[in-house]
């Protein structure tokens, strides 16, 4: 203790480490706030694929279903940036309504579901068109990854809402069956997916 100096008293030293204590505490209910903000955010943007989902194809020829659609969808009508699509189609779960067809479908000729069994769309980036949506991404298919952008609409109804939305495809582009003949070039896909709130 320097020469002059009021030696600090039981009193004084209680009231440093209470204002040290409360400061500590202060931050660290601080952090845990901030925490819960962003986990609250995170929750906000998930949510779960049902089982009333649909993906239909059509093209001159042919048409059909895929009955096995999986994934990951973070959306945030308010937070785009932070949106994120990373989606999975089953291949062998392609459905024409035609056993023959089906089969064909699957063999090496076309979609070759052995060796590439799972149609993959990961999303890069995601833009408000007026009252719909367009999302850009990579679509891997047939061993081939191309970006394609898709135009959709999000509804919410209750708890849950609905993404819906349709594109063409070059199935030229990802190397699937011979071009031209009896089956078009051109594929269009129908997608409804309705999700809940995880």
């Amino acid at each position: 203790m320097k020469s002059g100096e009021r030696p600090r008293t039981p009193l004084s030293l209680f009231t440093i480490l209470l204002t040290i204590t409360m400061k500590k505490t202060f931050l660290s209910i601080a952090a845990l706030g901030l925490l819960a903000t962003v986990f609250a955010m995170t929750l906000s943007l998930n949510w779960a694929i049902t089982e009333k989902y649909s993906i239909t194809f059509s093209t001159s020829g042919v048409s059909g279903i895929f009955k096995t659609f999986t994934g990951s969808i973070a959306f945030d009508e308010q937070n785009l940036a932070a949106s994120r699509f990373d989606v999975n189609i089953d291949v062998n779960s392609i459905n024409t309504g035609n056993g023959m067809q089906n089969k064909h479908a699957k063999s090496a000729d076309w979609f070759d579901a052995t060796k590439y069994p799972t149609i993959k769309f990961t999303s890069k980036k995601f833009a408000k068109t007026g009252a719909t949506y367009q999302v850009t991404g990579d679509l891997q298919l047939h061993g081939v990854t191309k970006e394609v952008t898709i135009p959709f609409q999000f509804k919410k109804a209750g708890s849950g809402a609905v993404f819906s939305g349709s594109f063409t495809v070059n199935r030229n582009d990802f190397k699937i069956g011979t071009p031209g003949g009896e089956v078009g070039d051109q594929v269009s896909l129908t997608v409804s997916v309705p999700v809940v709130k995880k």
